[in-house]
């Protein structure tokens, strides 16, 4: 079968078929407006950038995530049995995810939230992701190219070597990554997300982070709220019935 059925190939294509099937379900759920957190009208109205432009801007930022994928499959010259004995395999494998996730987040969190803080790169780079103000599945990759590079492709290849996973394991953990950070900016509050009963960080927690008064808090994506708690960047929220239908994320008062 060659490159085509090999390990590095699926390590590139694999979390983007994910990213477009799962988004996609999402697209089909959309109608549902007794679940969403923005109404249709708001999408319209509060987001700056079409969904034609989105579309072209995450299918740039995966062709640059695909080849850095490659290299880093290459680099790393692992193959897929390397990760661990057959005895200890799903042990192995749940500490390179557990590692994993901590050193995405990490770097996610530090990267993510200096973009913030330095008006040029806010203004110049991470300012796309924003023009998204009402979040929706298929726009949770719309980044500027360098973001996208900086902030989500240099955290996987962290998490990749740190966690000294084989290239056949990071196919499920980028996946797993890539379904979770849809999950974050869906827009849709389901009652059987099991993200939402596994992870405080969720598709709430995430859209006051896109709100204007929240804009400077709840930084920490796509797994863990712990370096947004133990820095102080952590704000509570609530969920309310919006008037019309569906709901809506709100700062908490104190």
């Amino acid at each position: 079968m060659g490159f085509f059925g090999s390990d590095e190939f699926l390590v590139m294509f694999v979390p983007i078929l994910v990213y477009w099937v799962y988004s996609g379900i999402y697209e089909v759920l959309s109608p549902l407006e007794n679940y969403r957190l923005h109404s249709k009208r708001d999408e319209e109205i509060k987001n700056l950038v079409s969904k034609r432009d989105v579309v072209k801007g995450v299918l740039f930022q995966q062709a640059i995530q695909a080849a850095i994928s490659l290299a880093a499959c290459k680099v790393s010259g692992q193959d897929a049995e390397a990760a661990a004995s057959p005895d200890s395999y799903l042990l192995t494998v749940a500490r390179q995810f557990f590692i994993a996730m901590v050193v995405f987040d990490t770097w996610q969190y530090f990267v993510h939230r200096y973009m913030h803080l330095n008006k040029f790169l806010y203004r110049n780079f991470h300012s796309w992701h924003h023009r998204i103000a009402a979040p929706y599945a298929f726009a949770a990759q719309y980044n500027h190219p360098i973001d996208g590079i900086v902030t989500e492709t240099l955290s996987g290849a962290m998490a990749f070597f740190i966690s000294g996973m084989s290239s056949r394991t990071s196919i499920f953990f980028f996946s797993f990554a890539t379904i979770k950070g849809i999950d974050d900016h869906c827009g849709l509050m389901l009652p059987w997300n099991p993200f939402h009963m596994l992870f405080r960080n969720n598709t709430a927690y995430h859209d006051i982070h896109h709100q204007l008064a929240g804009s400077k808090c709840n930084f920490a994506q796509p797994f863990f709220v712990m370096w947004d708690k133990i820095l102080g960047t952590y704000v509570p929220y609530t969920i309310e019935r919006r008037v019309g239908g569906g709901f809506e994320a709100r700062v908490a008062k104190p």
